[in-house]
């Protein structure tokens, strides 16, 4: 008998493979009470690796001036936008075309359906190899003066609901709180503003094209601001299949990547998602999603967690190598 099953005969209902997680009693909540978030957030790991979360305190209106600024620079002619272009895991415009996320399956298929603002790091390291590969000035488009602050704003607030995030997660694996905050004394993170037109900017699309391709995130947490769209979201589980992605406008959908999983030792599992097309009851839906990509220090050695906790003991590997291969296996070109 499932624990679905088990839950409707008993007359509770069974719990979500993606629920919605309410930080504030997390934060400042008893110690029972942190106990069943932890619990809830390691069950939803393990099935889905997807979780909502609403009490993070984010101005929902910071959201709604990103998406305005950013929507001013994606009418912009492409003539406007070219000296922004940028490769991928760069920063600047990843233009119609740059990007196959299915690729990281090894799956060819065309390119996604969307346009991207990409930033980055903000701040240099001290080791010069370090600062070659993973910081470089973040590039603010000219003709939307406004998008800077407005960004900077909201990248100060994702780095600090990603540390409570992975405080969170410590512990519901049952260890330590600082388990995986102790590797962000300086971490990289990417931040990408993606743009997802109807079909009168990217045209009716190819079979097997999406606005994103199938795909598993690479690194460790991913912090997601949405909206609700019929060629929107979905989530791959074992037991559902391909399902539509639970939206909360308050919430930010969170997802852990391959390395947290491997962190696990596959405990938690990497959340597979997709962006399906734009519909074709609905061609010229439009959509725009804020996507924070947390990330640890460079140099973090990524050991699998032992048994019992863990599930699959993985070899070693730097954060950032593995990083570096998945960020090239999704370039198109």
């Amino acid at each position: 008998m499932t624990e679905a099953l088990t839950e409707q005969s008993a007359g509770r209902q069974p719990k979500p493979r993606i629920p919605t997680i309410d930080l504030r009693p997390w934060l400042t909540g008893d110690p029972e009470a942190r106990a069943e978030i932890a619990r809830t957030v390691d069950e939803a790991l393990q099935t889905a690796g997807f979780l909502l979360v609403t009490g993070h305190g984010v101005d929902p209106s910071l959201r709604a001036r990103i998406r305005a600024a950013a929507r001013e620079f994606f009418a912009l002619p492409a003539s406007a936008k070219e000296p922004y272009s940028a490769k991928v895991g760069g920063r600047g415009w990843l233009g119609p075309g740059a990007e196959a996320n299915g690729y990281s399956e090894g799956t060819e298929t065309p390119p996604d359906l969307k346009e991207s603002l990409t930033f980055a790091t903000h701040e240099p390291f001290e080791d010069p190899e370090i600062n070659a590969e993973w910081y470089a000035p973040n590039v603010w488009p000219a003709e939307v003066p406004e998008l800077q602050m407005l960004c900077e704003e909201y990248l100060a607030r994702m780095g600090e609901l990603e540390n409570q995030l992975l405080s969170l997660l410590g512990e519901a694996l049952g260890l330590e709180s600082g388990f995986f905050t102790r590797h962000m004394d300086h971490p990289t993170y990417g931040f990408n503003i993606n743009w997802y037109p109807g079909t009168e900017v990217v045209g009716a699309p190819q079979e097997g094209q999406f606005r994103i391709g199938p795909h598993t995130d690479f690194g460790t947490v991913t912090i997601l601001d949405r909206q609700a769209g019929k060629g929107g979201l979905q989530v791959f589980t074992d037991e559902g299949g391909w399902e539509d992605a639970p939206y909360d406008p308050e919430a930010f959908t969170i997802n852990i990547g391959d390395l947290m999983a491997r962190w696990t030792g596959d405990r938690w599992r990497s959340g597979r998602h997709r962006v399906l097309p734009p519909p074709a009851d609905a061609p010229a839906e439009e959509l725009m999603s804020l996507v924070y990509f947390g990330e640890c220090t460079p140099g973090t050695l990524v050991e699998s967690v032992p048994a019992p906790v863990g599930r699959v003991a993985y070899e070693p590997v730097d954060s950032h190598v593995y990083l570096r291969a998945q960020l090239d296996a999704i370039t198109v070109g």
